[in-house]
Formats: structure tokens, C-alpha cells, sequence
């Protein structure tokens, strides 16, 4: 490394962020770029450990971290930007909203705090939009095969852009307005602003993919006309059936799924048409979130700039410790206390709390009847079973309930039925090594096989897949 006592010179400084006052007030993104000075010095942070776990047991997509660290402390961006792009195909979004589990692997956070990787990563394809590297690069040749991608979230973006690179033609089908799946629709503006998709977007477009929205195949369009048209379909739609609350007074008005609450408002700040009968708001109004993972911040933050009177956030699962728990050690993803900037907007979160029951007045939402909870190990090695702790029942209020406690599967898919295509029990689609399906020629991506997780991981399997159409198409006797 250039700077081998970096580590020991300087402390982590993470990226600035607007003041609290000020960003509750619109959706604009609250996190500021820091200045090139921070981010070298950051850069030199980065130890030249014997054995960087950072890429090789943190980053899913295989970073090369420490090699971007050393250029950025150089001020080699160009060189930083070719290493990246070597393994990540959109660092602009998992510089934004991946949660870092390449962190959780830095030898220097056995005692300090880890190098800020994510930020460093953001900066450097920012350096690259801002330097004018990022220009569309098309493919040299052309390929003959062609192959349709079905959903345009982040497996089915890495797919396309990774096949289009190696000179395939490629269409990208969405049933939405416009492209991006869950980078668009899902995660809040004030996190990942929409024109980072669409720079994206418009960059993939002048190098050859191309995208057809307001499109539901297998009803718009079959099996039968992709087949005629293309060499190798994927299947990328995401995990799209939440998992729901089975208590008395669930079908009370006023209750939702997280997912369609922040949709709406990502439409709404999209100018697209909205449904006004099932208009989702928090002004003026009491907010219940349940589940406490990043859905539910992003719950919390969105309520909270629409202009709700209160919002309160529970999860069902025990408070995570401030520190690094003996359960997780380094260089796993450690089990700790984490506080979004949402959860910095106010709200309340309270853990260990079950709900019972959920009261109405007039058909619609009023309260909903919790109870603590605790968690037992009821033998050594066996899994933590959760128990109530009588009278410990209490009552919050709410006219507004959002459902975030996470998504069981792909849900229906109409292809999938028609086909036969073969599933798991959990409804994920079934997949060999190569990622392809029980159908010859249809291969899978993302959530729809691997069930909902991270943006990041979403990608890596994006890549894998691509790599399996590709080998496929190879070999494929009519290309």
C-alpha cells in the first residue's frame, strides 16, 4: 500500500450527511459526497493485510478492494474504476445501499473501526461519471444469439449488461413503467435517487440492450413469441409475495404491505398515475411499522416525511447488542445494533414484541394489542424459541399499519405455471449449477430462486447466471 501506517494516522470518518431539519422536509438523497481529500485519506486506511478477508469472505460480488484502495490513495481513479467494473456492474447502487458486509470482513475491525469501503467505492464511479469515463462502450462484435430477460431489478440488469458486453443482443421485459425493479419502485428516493437509475439506464441503452416496459409476459406475450425470437429467456422478477400478519383484525382498512406503501410513493414522486382509491399516506396520521429490518426504516423515514403525527416501529426478534456479538466473530457479518438515518428522524423501535391483535373503530384501524416476548434456548445447540411474558400486554395506536416483516417467495408467476416450470416448496424456482431451469433454454436469477436478500446478492447471481447463458449458448446446436 502506499500508505502502510494509514491505518494507525487516521480515523474513520464516514460520509457527511444533511442536517435532520432539513432533509425531513423533501425526499432529495441525505447522504453528501465527501471531499476527494477524505476519501484518499480513507483509502489509506487499508492495511495490505496477508490475507484481505474483505473481498474473500465479505464481498459477495468479489471486489478487489484492497488493489481500488491503493489507487484511490494514489488519485489513480481511471485505474480504481477498471478494477471495480471488473467485478461490480453497477457500483453507483451497491455504493448506496449495500450494507457493507465486506465491513464486517476487515482485519482492521478486529480493534478498530473497519476501512469505509462502501464510500470509497461510491466515490470512485462517481469520479468516473464525473471524469467522463463512463461513456457507452457497445460490444466490438456481435454475437447471433439473442436473449430476453425478464424484470429489470438488479439480477436482471446484471444479466443484461453482462451478456450485452460479451456481444449478445438483449431485451429487458418489465411489467412496470419504467425500468429498475426494486431500485426504482422499492427503496426510497432519499437513499438511491432515481437519476442514478436512470443515468444507468440510459448508458445500458446506448450500449445495445434494450428495454420494453408495460409488458407482462404470459399475458401480453408468450412463451410461444419469446421461443420464436430468442436463443435463452431468464426469469428475474424478484421476490414479490410479503409475508403477512394472521391475526384477528387483519382485514381492518388501513392496514398495507410495506412494499405497497413505498411503491406509491416512488410513483408519486415518478409523476406516474396512481390508483386513488387505494392511495397510500401518512399525513396527519398515527404509523405502526412492524419488522424491523431495512424495510421498515424505510418505512419510518418515508412516514415520517409525508407528515405522520407519530410513528413506532417493532420487531418481533430480540435488540441486537451495541458491539459485535460473541455469536458472530470476525470475519462474519456481525449481529449488532444498527441505527439508519431514518431511525435518526425520530420514531420509536422497541424489539422482543408479538402482536395479538389489531383493533378497529368504523372498519378501519385504531390500535393494535402487543405483548412482549423473550427468547429461550430450550437445550444446548437447539434453536431459540420464542415465549410471551404474561402481563406484559400493552396497546399502541395507529390508523395507519405497515406490514415489513419480509416476503416469502416469487408469488404466482403465470410463465412459471404454464411452462411447469419446477419449484421448491418455499415456491423459489428450482435452478442446476448453470442456473438454468427445469425447462431447457430458461434459466433464473436473483430473489425468484435464492428468496429475498441483499441488492448485492441479487447481482452476484445475475453474474452467475449470465455466465450459464452464455456457456449454454455455446454449445446450443441453432446458434
Amino acid at each position: 500500500m502506499g500508505k502502510t501506517t494509514g491505518f494507525m494516522e487516521y480515523d474513520r470518518h464516514d460520509a457527511p450527511y444533511r442536517a435532520v431539519a432539513e432533509r425531513v422536509k423533501d425526499f432529495n438523497p441525505v447522504e453528501l459526497r465527501p471531499s476527494e481529500k477524505d476519501v484518499r485519506e480513507q483509502a489509506a486506511r487499508c492495511m495490505d493485510c496477508g490475507t484481505p478477508f474483505c473481498f474473500g469472505c465479505g464481498c459477495p460480488l468479489d471486489n478487489v478492494i484492497p488493489e481500488w484502495n491503493e489507487q484511490v490513495y494514489q488519485g489513480r481513479w481511471k485505474e480504481a474504476l477498471d478494477i471495480l467494473l471488473s467485478t461490480d456492474n453497477f457500483p453507483e447502487f451497491t455504493g448506496r445501499i449495500c450494507p457493507a458486509v465486506c465491513e464486517g470482513s476487515c482485519v482492521l475491525g478486529i480493534n478498530k473501526e473497519p476501512v469505509s469501503i462502501r464510500q470509497i467505492e461510491l466515490e470512485i464511479i462517481e469520479k468516473g461519471f464525473d471524469l467522463g469515463y463512463m461513456t457507452p462502450k457497445p460490444p466490438s462484435k456481435r454475437l447471433d444469439a439473442r436473449v430476453a430477460v425478464i424484470g429489470s431489478g438488479p439480477a436482471g440488469l446484471t444479466v443484461a449488461d453482462t451478456l450485452n458486453r460479451a456481444g449478445y443482443g438483449v431485451v429487458v421485459y418489465d411489467a412496470a413503467e419504467k425500468p429498475g425493479g426494486i431500485l426504482r419502485y422499492g427503496i426510497p428516493e432519499f437513499k438511491l435517487g432515481k437519476w442514478v437509475v436512470d443515468r444507468r439506464i440510459r448508458l445500458m441503452e446506448a450500449e445495445g440492450v434494450v428495454f420494453e416496459n408495460n409488458v407482462w409476459v404470459g399475458e401480453d406475450i408468450s412463451y410461444h413469441y419469446l421461443q420464436n425470437r430468442f436463443d435463452a429467456i431468464c426469469l428475474s422478477g424478484g421476490a414479490r409475495e410479503p409475508r403477512d400478519l394472521k391475526i384477528p383484525g387483519r382485514d381492518l382498512k388501513g392496514i398495507h404491505f410495506a412494499m405497497d406503501f413505498l411503491v406509491q410513493q416512488n410513483r408519486r414522486l415518478g409523476n406516474e398515475k396512481l390508483d386513488p382509491v387505494r392511495d397510500i399516506l401518512a399525513a396527519g396520521k398515527k404509523v405502526l411499522v412492524i419488522g424491523g429490518g431495512d424495510t421498515g426504516s424505510d418505512c419510518v423515514g418515508t412516514s415520517i416525511r409525508q407528515g405522520a403525527t407519530q410513528v413506532s416501529q417493532i420487531e418481533i426478534l430480540p435488540e441486537p447488542p451495541l458491539a459485535r456479538a460473541e455469536t458472530t466473530p470476525w470475519p462474519r457479518w456481525p449481529n449488532m445494533l444498527r441505527v439508519s438515518s431514518s431511525h435518526k428522524e425520530g420514531g420509536t423501535r422497541r424489539w422482543s414484541v408479538a402482536t395479538q391483535k389489531i383493533e378497529g373503530e368504523n372498519g378501519a384501524v385504531k390500535a393494535v394489542q402487543c405483548i412482549e416476548v423473550e427468547w429461550v434456548t430450550p437445550a444446548p445447540g437447539a434453536r431459540p424459541v420464542m415465549k410471551e411474558k404474561a402481563g406484559t400486554e400493552f396497546t399502541i395506536e395507529a390508523d395507519l399499519v405497515l406490514l415489513a416483516m419480509g416476503f416469502v417467495g416469487p408469488g404466482r408467476n403465470k410463465l412459471v405455471e404454464d411452462l411447469g416450470i419446477k419449484t421448491e416448496p418455499s415456491g423459489a424456482i428450482s435452478r442446476d449449477a448453470r442456473n438454468m431451469t427445469s425447462i431447457p433454454g430458461i434459466f433464473v436469477a436473483g430473489d425468484m430462486t435464492h428468496g429475498a436478500s441483499l441488492v448485492v446478492r441479487a447481482m452476484r447471481d445475475g453474474r452467475r447466471a449470465a455466465e450459464g447463458i452464455a456457456e449454454y449458448l455455446k454449445h446450443k446446436p441453432s446458434v
